[in-house]
């Protein structure tokens, strides 16, 4: 069994205010222990660095902050193996159209910076996708890049993405991997989402794909 199946891969992973500090910390520390290099890229509106707060879901949960320095704007999809969109409303505040406050227009919907990204990704079959929980909200603005794609994820986005043209799969496994694509319920599946992509990859890496 190989100890580094990710070697070598680069991973980019969008991610916002209201993310999941457990979920950051599994692919900060599980993707770079499995041999990848992990970058986590968010907009960050001109900045040089933005500080996220995570997501209290808890009245005694800490909140729990990350910084991140990389734009989602300046990266290059050919550059990743694997792209990820982050659970919870992450993929909603992504979604912002700027220059923030914006009243925007549906056309400029598909031009937000990770948005177009996360479907530039998804025309590249190279490219393991994966979106956990929420995060397929990042694409619904690319309806043809859903449309017939088996996908689970949390039921608050069903209807969206329902309408978006993808299948639900309801499988109890939660897990869901459709080629390139995988996708799941919510964090609680986290480490089984991680290992399909991990799979995913060695599949491909060994010309199983």
């Amino acid at each position: 069994m190989n100890a580094l199946p990710l070697k070598g891969a680069r991973v980019a992973v969008l991610t916002e205010t209201e993310f999941i500090p457990e979920e950051m910390d599994y692919y900060r520390d599980e993707l770079a222990r499995l041999g990848a290099r992990v970058d986590f890229a968010t907009n960050l509106w001109g900045k040089p660095s933005r500080v996220l707060v995570s997501d209290v879901t808890e009245p005694d949960t800490p909140t729990k902050t990350m910084t991140v320095s990389l734009d989602v704007a300046n990266l290059r999809v050919g550059d990743y193996d694997i792209v990820l969109q982050a659970a919870n409303y992450t993929a909603i505040r992504l979604r912002e159209i700027p220059p923030m406050g914006s009243h925007g227009s549906v056309k400029a919907t598909r031009e937000v910076p990770a948005v177009r990204f996360f479907a530039d990704a998804m025309r590249d079959k190279r490219i393991v996708k994966g979106a956990l929980c929420h995060g397929l909200w990042i694409l619904t603005p690319y309806p043809e890049l859903l449309r017939g794609r088996r996908v689970m994820c949390h039921t608050v986005v069903l209807a969206d993405v329902h309408n978006a043209g993808a299948t639900y799969v309801p499988d109890e496994g939660e897990v869901i991997v459709d080629g390139d694509l995988v996708t799941a319920r919510s964090s609680a599946n986290l480490k089984e989402y991680v290992q399909a992509i991990v799979d995913n990859i060695a599949s491909r890496r060994d010309g199983r794909y």
